[in-house]
C-alpha cells in the first residue's frame, strides 16, 4: 500500500475525485489504482479565500509500488498497525477494574478480550439511567451525588462533545478509534483530524462496549463503590466495596484504579492508607459562550455555508506578568452543561451532540495553576480549592444548582451583569446574573481580565461584550497524581495500578483509553498462578447487590 499526502478538495466536492488526484500524483492511469481509502482529512481555513480539505489516502496500485513511491514526493509506504492483545494465563485470578470511564472501559475491554474475565466496579448507574437522571436534573429535578456527569457508566466523557483528538502519539490510538467505530461511532472518526462523536451517539457506543465486555466473560457491577483497599504486607489482597445491599470484601490480587478526576472521597481514602500521592498542576476558570456564527465568521471570513462544519478554535496566551490562559474542550454548536458531583457545589462543563447544531459555541477558558499557587499546600490542597470555589458558586447561584453568569463586557468593566445581551446562556437548570469575581479568586480573575482582550486579538469576536461567562470550570483535570512506577504499579501496593485522568496520567477520552490499555497490558504481564495451585474465585457481593 502507498500513502499519498496533500491531496485537496474544496468543501462539497465529491471525494471520488481523490482517485484521479492520487493517480496523477503517482503518474499512473486511474484504473491502475485497485483500492483507495482515506487515512486523514483536515480542514485548512488559514486563507479565507482558499478554504479546502487536505487528505492523506492509502492506495493499492498495480505494478511496482516501491518504484512509484521513489518517484513521487507525496508518496510513502503506508503504515499499518495491528494491536495484539496478550492472553491471560489459564486459571489466573480475575483482575478488578474500579471505574468505568474511558480508562476503566478500555482496560476492561482488553482484559476481557484476553480471557481474564475482569470484574468492573462502577459507583454510578448504567448509561441509560444516567441520561434520564441528568435530563431530569437539568430540568430542575433533584441532584444525585452518585449519578451525574462525573459518575456512572462512560464517565465524564460520555456527556461532553466526545472529542477524540489528543496531543499524544501512541500507536494504540488507532485501536481506540477502531473500537469506537466498531461499537457504533461514525466511521469518519478513523480519519478526521479532529474526530468527535457527540453525546447522543456516545451513549449507545458506551452501552455496546459494555455488552462486548460481558460477552467475553467480564462482569460490570453498577452502583458498587470502592471504599477501601486491604493489603498483606506491601501487596494488594482485597477491595472493600459499598453496594446497594451493603459492604462486602472482594479478594483481589490486581486492581486497576480508574476512578476519574472527581472521586474525591476515594482520593482521601487512598491518602489515609498512605499510598504515595502528590499535588499536580491543573487549571480552573469559566465557560465562555458565543454565538456559533461569531466563531464561523472569525474562522471562515463569512457566515458558514452548508458544506462547512461549525468552526472551532484553540487559543492560548501568556501575559507579561507570567500568567497564562488557554481554551480547552471547545464545543461548536454545543451547550454549557451542569457537571457537579457533590451536593452543594456548582461545576460547569461543555457538551455537543453529533451534529453540533446548537446556536451557541462554548469553551473552557482556563488559567494554569501550579501546586505552589494552591492556598492549601497539603497533598490534596488543589482538590480542596476546587471544592471551595464550587461551594461559593452554589451560594452565589442561589443554592439550587443554578450557575453564576456574567457578560464579558461587564466582567472587564468590573460591574455585575443584570441579564443577557445577544448571547443567551445554555446552562440548565439556569443562571443567576452577577459578578464571577465573587466566585473565583483574584489569582484567576486577574489573568482572565488580561487574557480575554488578548485572545480577542487572536480570534475576532472572542471578547464580544455580550459573550457569556458561566462559572466555575474546575474539573479540567485531576489536581493530584497517584504515584506509580515503571511497571505502572503503585510502589507502596503491588497489584494496584493507578490509571487514567483521576490518577493524573491522561487528559481526555483518547489518552485515558490508551492509559487503560497500558495498565491492562501491565496486569496481564504480572498475572501468574503458582504451579500446582488454582486461583480462588472472587467473593460474590451480597444477594441482590449486582
Amino acid at each position: 500500500m502507498i500513502a499519498i499526502s496533500n491531496l485537496k478538495l474544496r468543501p462539497g466536492e465529491d471525494e471520488r475525485l481523490l482517485r484521479g488526484q492520487a493517480a496523477a500524483a503517482l503518474r499512473v492511469a486511474p484504473e491502475e489504482i485497485r483500492a483507495l481509502s482515506i487515512r486523514k482529512k483536515s480542514l485548512d481555513a488559514r486563507r479565507k479565500s482558499d478554504i479546502h480539505y487536505v487528505y492523506t489516502v492509502a492506495v493499492s496500485v498495480r505494478g511496482d509500488e516501491a518504484k512509484l513511491i521513489a518517484q513521487c514526493r507525496q508518496a510513502s509506504a503506508a503504515q499499518t498497525y495491528h494491536y495484539e492483545i496478550p492472553q491471560a494465563p489459564p486459571g489466573a485470578p480475575r483482575p478488578v477494574v474500579a471505574g468505568f470511564g474511558p480508562a476503566g472501559m478500555f482496560a476492561a475491554l482488553v482484559l476481557a478480550r484476553s480471557g481474564a474475565r475482569p470484574i468492573v466496579l462502577e459507583r454510578g448507574p448504567d448509561v441509560d439511567t444516567r441520561a434520564r437522571q441528568m435530563e431530569a436534573f437539568r430540568a430542575g429535578g433533584a441532584f444525585d451525588p452518585e449519578c451525574n456527569v462525573q459518575f456512572g457508566e462512560g464517565g465524564a466523557g460520555t456527556f461532553s462533545d466526545g472529542k477524540l483528538n489528543t496531543g499524544t502519539h501512541d500507536r494504540r490510538i488507532r485501536w481506540v478509534l477502531e473500537q469506537f467505530a466498531a461499537h457504533g461511532a461514525p466511521e469518519h472518526i478513523l480519519w478526521d483530524a479532529k474526530p468527535h462523536i457527540g453525546t447522543d451517539v456516545l451513549v449507545g457506543v458506551v452501552r455496546a462496549i459494555r455488552e462486548d465486555i460481558l460477552s467475553c466473560g467480564g462482569e460490570v457491577r453498577f452502583s458498587h463503590r470502592l471504599v477501601s483497599l486491604e493489603r498483606e504486607g506491601d501487596r494488594l489482597s482485597a477491595a472493600v466495596v459499598q453496594s446497594p445491599a451493603g459492604v462486602y470484601r472482594l479478594p483481589a490480587e490486581t486492581l486497576i484504579l480508574a476512578v476519574g478526576h472527581s472521586a474525591r472521597d476515594t482520593f482521601e481514602q487512598l491518602h489515609a492508607l498512605g499510598l504515595p500521592m502528590r499535588p499536580k498542576p491543573f487549571s480552573m476558570g469559566v465557560r465562555i459562550e458565543h454565538k456559533q456564527q461569531t466563531v464561523d465568521i472569525a474562522q471562515y471570513g463569512a457566515p458558514r455555508g452548508g458544506t462547512l462544519p461549525p468552526a472551532d478554535y484553540a487559543l492560548h496566551c501568556k501575559l507579561p506578568d507570567g500568567g497564562s490562559a488557554y481554551t480547552f474542550c471547545m464545543c461548536p454548536g454545543g451547550e454549557v452543561f451542569a457537571a457537579a458531583s457533590e451536593s452543594g457545589g456548582v461545576v460547569t462543563n461543555g457538551m455537543s451532540r453529533s451534529d453540533r447544531g446548537g446556536e451557541n459555541a462554548n469553551a473552557a477558558l482556563l488559567v494554569t495553576l501550579r501546586p505552589e499557587d494552591f492556598p492549601d499546600q497539603s497533598t490534596l490542597g488543589g482538590m480542596y480549592w476546587q471544592r471551595e470555589i464550587e461551594r461559593r458558586a452554589y451560594a452565589c447561584g442561589g443554592g439550587d444548582y443554578r450557575a453564576p453568569a456574567q457578560r464579558v463586557g461587564d466582567f472587564l468593566a468590573g460591574r455585575p451583569s443584570a441579564g443577557p445581551g445577544s448571547v443567551r446562556p445554555t446552562y440548565r437548570p439556569g443562571v443567576v446574573w452577577g459578578d464571577v469575581h465573587d466566585v473565583l479568586p483574584e489569582s484567576i480573575t486577574r489573568v482572565l481580565e488580561g487574557a480575554i482582550p488578548e485572545l480577542g486579538r487572536k480570534l475576532r469576536g472572542f471578547d464580544d461584550p455580550d459573550a457569556v461567562l458561566t462559572a466555575p470550570e474546575t474539573r479540567s483535570s485531576s489536581p493530584v497524581r497517584i504515584v506509580r512506577g515503571d511497571a505502572l504499579c503503585s510502589p507502596a501496593c503491588a497489584g494496584l495500578y493507578p490509571c487514567g485522568e483521576g490518577a493524573g496520567y491522561a487528559g481526555g477520552i483518547t489518552s485515558a483509553a490508551v492509559d487503560g490499555m497500558k495498565c491492562a497490558e501491565a496486569v496481564l504481564r504480572a498475572l501468574r498462578v503458582p504451579d500446582g495451585e488454582s486461583a480462588a474465585a472472587p467473593t460474590d457481593p451480597p444477594a441482590g447487590a449486582r
